[in-house]
């Protein structure tokens, strides 16, 4: 979990978040879940935080029904679709929620 003020001082990278929420066409929800996961893990390096953010809208936009392809978060993103394949089962995990058996 993570405390009010990481909000407040991650406020850009959830603006982000909102921004590819957008190009995605994503509900409330996922855009919630997407923000949750981002928050409750921040990466300590800013370069770091633009994987953990692409991959935790990949993880909101799943657990909201509203699944999108890799390739389309990491191109929402400007990230690389290797980028979201490695970090998002631990992130989803750390969360709380279990992986897809797919």
């Amino acid at each position: 979990m993570y405390r009010a003020g990481d909000q407040l001082a991650n406020e850009e990278w959830i603006e982000a978040i909102e921004a590819v929420a957008d190009r995605l066409d994503l509900g409330e929800t996922a855009r919630s879940r997407a923000t949750d996961v981002f928050l409750s893990n921040l990466p300590d390096e800013k370069r770091s935080k633009q994987a953990v953010l692409a991959a935790s809208v990949y993880v909101g936009a799943l657990v909201a029904g509203e699944r999108r392809s890799q390739s389309a978060v990491a191109e929402a993103a400007d990230v690389s679709r290797l980028t979201v394949q490695q970090r998002w089962k631990e992130l989803l995990e750390e969360t709380g929620f279990d992986a897809p058996e797919w």
